[in-house]
């Protein structure tokens, strides 16, 4: 009986941890000055807004690895519940690996991927 229980509490266990699991999606629109984006980044814990979080937003661009990085910004709070703001000044127009690391009441980092394009981004679906 212990065994059993045992065994449902671990199968149980790690969709509890991806379920709490945050997550983030962007909205960023072009500046005006060359590859200079505004961004807001909306993060969920649990479906939640993620409140108090302290974000820190960096860029890499996957098809040429180590050749363009973006040095990390800080976002700032915004006026909704789990709303951040940053502007992310990248070295090129493509796709870009957007990380977000979070710290606070939750621990992450969260890879997501947008395609940069003279008006704004868009994710790319994989």
């Amino acid at each position: 009986m212990a065994k059993t229980t045992l065994v449902l509490i671990l199968a149980v266990l790690p969709g509890v941890a991806l379920a709490q699991a945050p997550k983030a999606d962007l909205q960023c629109n072009a500046t005006g000055t060359d590859f200079v984006f505004d961004c807001t980044i909306r993060v969920t814990r649990g479906g939640k807004p993620l409140e108090g979080a302290r974000i820190t937003v960096g860029a890499d661009m996957p098809s040429m690895p180590m050749a363009h990085n973006v040095k990390p910004v800080q976002a700032q709070p915004a006026q909704a519940p789990g709303e951040y703001k940053a502007k992310v000044d990248l070295e090129m127009l493509g796709v870009w690996a957007v990380k977000l690391r979070l710290s606070g009441p939750v621990r992450d980092q969260l890879i997501l991927h947008y395609e940069f394009d003279s008006k704004g981004a868009t994710p790319v679906r994989r």
